[in-house]
C-alpha cells in the first residue's frame, strides 16, 4: 500500500527547507556516511498523528524566468507536484502576496490538488499582522495556516491540515497478500526486460537508452509461488551525473520505490561487473532494511570457465562486505535463464525477514554463545548481557539488554549476529540490533 504524499512548494527564499526539515524532525543531509550509500535528502518518510506519510522538498519556483536552472527547478516542481496526494503552498508573511505567489497558486489551481497554504516566518507572539489576511485572496478551499518553521508554531496546526485532506488509502483486492520487489540497479542493467520476462509481456519501454524508465511503475504477477508486484525503477545514477530535472526526480522515485518494498532485486551487469554505483545503490537497499538478493544479468553474454562463478561471487563478497545475508543468482532476462528460480527465492527471503523468534529460544542461543565466546573487557569490567529480545520484523529486529554499551563492541555484535544467522537463517534480510543499558525504556 503505497503511503501518501505531501510536497512543499514556494517561490524562492520563503523557507521551504527549514519547514521541511522542522517537519521531519532534523537537518537536512547531502550526503550519509554509511555503507557506500549517498542519498539526495530532497524526500523523507514522516509521521503526523499516527499517519505515515512521504513529504518531499522542492526548490524555489519562478514562474516567469529565462535562466535554465530556475526552470529546471520550476519543472522539477512541478513532478512533485503531480506526485503528490496533498500541497504545502509556503508563502511569506512579510511581502504579502506576491504576483509570482499568485502565478504559482493558478498552477497549483490548475493541478487540481488539494493545497494548503502555509504562511511562513509569523515569528512574533500575539496578533497575526495584517499582511497575513491578504492570502485569502489566493481563493484555495483550505484557509491559510500561519507558521513559523524557525521555531516551529503552527506546524502542529499545518500537518492536522494536511494529514486530513490525505485521500482514504485503502488496500485494494489486488493488493492484499502481494510481496513487493523492487527492481534497482543502473541505467540499462536491464530492469525492465526483467519486469518484462517475468510478466511474459512488453509492459514496460525497453530500451538500449539509459534511463528510459522515468517513474516507478507497479506490474502485479500471480502463479503458484504467490502473488507479486514488481516495481521498475529507474536507474540509479552517480548524483554527480544526474543533471536532468526530470531524471533526478526519476532517481527520488527509486528511493521511494525501494521504502515501500518488501524485497529488493539488486541487479548487475555481468558485462561491466560490479562497480562502485552497484555498491551504492545494494546500500539503499540494505540501509533502508529491505530482504535482498543480488541478481547477475546477462549472465549469457559471459564467456564462461570453471571458476567464472566463484570469480565473480568472490568480487561480490568483497565488494558487498556489508550484506554477506544477500543470496546470488545469476540470470539473464534476455533468454529467460533461470529468472523463474527467482520466484522461489524471493518469497524465501520474504519470509526470513518476517521471521519471529521467541524470547526463550534467543535467550538459549545468547547464553550459549556467551559461553562459547566470553564477552569483552576493559580495564578490569566485563560486558555482561542479561538478555535478548526481538521486538519486530521486517528487518528483524532485537534489543539486548547489558551492563555497559560502552564494553559491547561492534565485533561482539557481529559475533551475536552470526549465531543468530547459524541457528535460524535470517538469509537474505539485514538483522537490527539495539543496545541499551538494563533498566533503560523500550
Amino acid at each position: 500500500m503505497n503511503k501518501p504524499i505531501a510536497a512543499v512548494v514556494g517561490r524562492p527564499n520563503v523557507g521551504k527547507s527549514t519547514l521541511f526539515n522542522k517537519i521531519i524532525g532534523e537537518r537536512r543531509s547531502i550526503v550519509e556516511d554509511t555503507p557506500g550509500v549517498t542519498r539526495d535528502r530532497i524526500y523523507a518518510d514522516t509521521s503526523w498523528n499516527g499517519v505515515d506519510f512521504e513529504i518531499i522538498d522542492t526548490g524555489g519556483i519562478e514562474p516567469k524566468t529565462d535562466d535554465m536552472i530556475l526552470a529546471q527547478m520550476k519543472r522539477q516542481a512541478q513532478l512533485a507536484i503531480e506526485t503528490a496526494d496533498v500541497i504545502i503552498f509556503v508563502c511569506d508573511v512579510h511581502t504579502g502576496p506576491t504576483a509570482d505567489d499568485r502565478d504559482i497558486a493558478v498552477m497549483l489551481k490548475k493541478s487540481g490538488k488539494y493545497v494548503v497554504p502555509c504562511i511562513n516566518k509569523c515569528d512574533k507572539v500575539g496578533d497575526l499582522p495584517p499582511e497575513f489576511y491578504e492570502f485569502y485572496e489566493l481563493g484555495f478551499d483550505a484557509d491559510p495556516v500561519p507558521v513559523s518553521s524557525v521555531h516551529g508554531t503552527g506546524t502542529g496546526d499545518l500537518l492536522d491540515a494536511v494529514v486530513a485532506a490525505f485521500p482514504a488509502l485503502e488496500k485494494t483486492e489486488e493488493e492484499e497478500d502481494v510481496i513487493k520487489v523492487a527492481v534497482i540497479g543502473k541505467p540499462n542493467a536491464g530492469k525492465s526486460s526483467l519486469v518484462n520476462r517475468f510478466v511474459g509481456a512488453e509492459r514496460q519501454i525497453v530500451s538500449p537508452i539509459a534511463g528510459t524508465t522515468r517513474d516507478a511503475v507497479d506490474t502485479y504477477v500471480t502463479n503458484e509461488t504467490g502473488r507479486f508486484c514488481f516495481i521498475d525503477t529507474a536507474g540509479l545514477r552517480r548524483q554527480s551525473q544526474v543533471k536532468d530535472p526530470i531524471e533526478k526526480y526519476s532517481v527520488l522515485r527509486a528511493h521511494m520505490a525501494v521504502e515501500r518494498a518488501d524485497v529488493c532485486l539488486v541487479l548487475i551487469d555481468a558485462q561491466e561487473g560490479i562497480t562502485e554505483q552497484d555498491v551504492k545503490i545494494a546500500g539503499i537497499a540494505h540501509d533502508a532494511g529491505k530482504a535482498s538478493i543480488i541478481v547477475v544479468n546477462k549472465w549469457d553474454l559471459i564467456e564462461k570457465d570453471n571458476s567464472t562463478v566463484n570469480t565473480f561471487n568472490e568480487k561480490i563478497a568483497t565488494a558487498l562486505s556489508f550484506m554477506p545475508y544477500a543470496p546470488v543468482i545469476y540470470i539473464s532476462a534476455k533468454t529467460g535463464q533461470r529468472v523463474s528460480s527467482l520466484y522461489e527465492q524471493i518469497d524465501y527471503v520474504f519470509n526470513q525477514s518476517r521471521t519471529r523468534i521467541s524470547t526463550g529460544m534467543l535467550n538459549d542461543v545468547l547464553a550459549e554463545a556467551t559461553m562459547r565466546t566470553q564477552p569483552p573487557t576493559d580495564k578490569g569490567r566485563r560486558l555482561k548481557i542479561y538478555y535478548m529480545t526481538q521486538t519486530s520484523v521486517a528487518p528483524p529486529t532485537f534489543v539486548l539488554f547489558c551492563n555497559s554499551i560502552e564494553l559491547f563492541h561492534f565485533s561482539y555484535q557481529r559475533y551475536i549476529e552470526n549465531c543468530l544467522r547459524t541457528t535460524f537463517g535470517f538469509r537474505g534480510t539485514p538483522i537490527k540490533m539495539i543496545i541499551k543499558m538494563k533498566g533503560e525504556d523500550n
